[in-house]
């Protein structure tokens, strides 16, 4: 397992960086938006990225636990419930450790004057939660872990960065931009692998097929 969490760590390490300078290019041209404005962004965002994190979360143990029972995935073999746990779990989890946690250090370090922790499955549970169910209850019908995964690493690298800009209101210096760079990075890297692939293949039994 650790050696598969190495792997996908280099390999999506690219993508990341790619989605990192896509937020710097953002940051340049929305941060002196008005919070509100930051802040609806943010929970459009914010609960596209459950949406899809539980997706690819629920799938990716779909998938694997159906292969280990049939060699196949067969739908509805995989106990629902189950998956429901892991899935919501895994995308509320980390998506609020991605998009909500990590820029808020990054805010208290540089004492960014309007920093706030927002946590979007307490602070608009009625609509953060919803999505994260429906995103397993596709996953168990058609599990899928392609294009998600691309879509859920641009969109947590953008939630966060609004997460941050909310924060914003002081000019953006050399070492301002480097600093929200790295945590957009490490925002993004860890978790979503983490998230994606490594959370829900902890649950997943080893042994003889049946």
């Amino acid at each position: 397992m650790f050696k598969q969490i190495l792997r996908e760590l280099k390999i999506h390490a690219p993508f990341t960086i790619f989605g990192a300078i896509t937020g710097i290019a953002v940051m340049t041209l929305c941060y002196k938006l008005p919070y509100k404005i930051s802040y609806d962004v943010f929970y459009i965002l914010h609960p596209l990225h459950v949406l899809l994190s539980a997706l690819v979360t629920a799938a990716m143990y779909q998938l694997h636990e159906c292969d280990r029972i049939t060699g196949k995935c067969i739908m509805g073999r995989c106990n629902f419930w189950t998956l429901l746990i892991i899935g919501y779990a895994g995308s509320i989890g980390i998506a609020t450790m991605s998009d909500s946690v990590i820029p808020y250090i990054c805010e208290v370090l540089f004492k960014m004057p309007n920093r706030c922790i927002h946590i979007g499955f307490i602070e608009k549970w009625w609509l953060v939660n919803p999505l994260a169910i429906i995103g397993i209850v596709i996953a168990h019908f058609k599990p899928t872990t392609k294009f998600p995964h691309a879509a859920h690493v641009l969109l947590s690298t953008w939630a966060s960065l609004f997460h941050i800009i909310m924060a914003l209101r002081q000019s953006l210096s050399l070492i301002l931009y480097l600093a929200i760079f790295i945590f957009l990075f490490i925002a993004v890297w860890i978790p979503c692998c983490v998230s994606d692939i490594v959370f829900p293949l902890l649950f997943v039994k080893t042994g003889d097929k049946a």
